[in-house]
């Protein structure tokens, strides 16, 4: 006799490995934070002393065409990298509770798909004449990974199921 899982039971051992995979993440934002620094968009990230931004980009001393904190700029870059770190840690737990699993993959996908704007900024930097060919390679790689991210979380939300 052919042994099979329930479906309920492959969406809880599918639940489990996403939710192993963002505690993983959550726990690099905070040990590596400069591993997802090129993935946070420039517009959100709040510049509290332009000549600091431009010596770490490596341009030397401040001028008059210096980073301006825009609408959307109501973070630092470290602190959007610490909140998306505890975003993943919360949603792995609510991946893992059978009360809250359904609410939790729908924030996931929500959560992975607003990093597609991330990726995708990431990506334009590193074909800029200032991107490095490291980055063109690790960014081209890093973006189609948040498509099968999105469509793993979608599942877990039951939306396949009309549920």
């Amino acid at each position: 006799m052919p042994f099979s899982w329930s479906a309920r039971t492959t969406q809880t051992i599918s639940a489990a490995a996403m939710s192993a995979l963002l505690l993983v993440s959550a726990r690099k934002h905070f040990q590596q934070p400069k591993f997802f620094a090129p993935v946070v968009p420039d517009y959100l990230c709040r510049v509290d002393n332009p000549g600091d931004a431009e010596l770490e980009a490596g341009q030397g001393k401040a001028n008059a065409t210096a980073p301006r904190n825009g609408a959307f700029a109501v973070m630092s870059r470290e602190e959007w990298i610490a909140v998306s770190g505890l975003l993943e840690a919360v949603a792995a737990v609510g991946l893992l509770i059978p009360a809250t699993r359904r609410a939790a993959a729908r924030g996931t996908t929500l959560m992975f798909t607003a990093f597609l704007a991330g990726h995708v900024d990431a990506l334009r930097r590193a074909y800029s004449p200032t991107g490095t060919v490291s980055a063109r390679r690790i960014h081209t790689l890093r973006l189609p990974l948040q498509i099968p991210l999105i469509l793993w979380a979608w599942s877990l939300a039951g939306a396949k199921r009309g549920a």
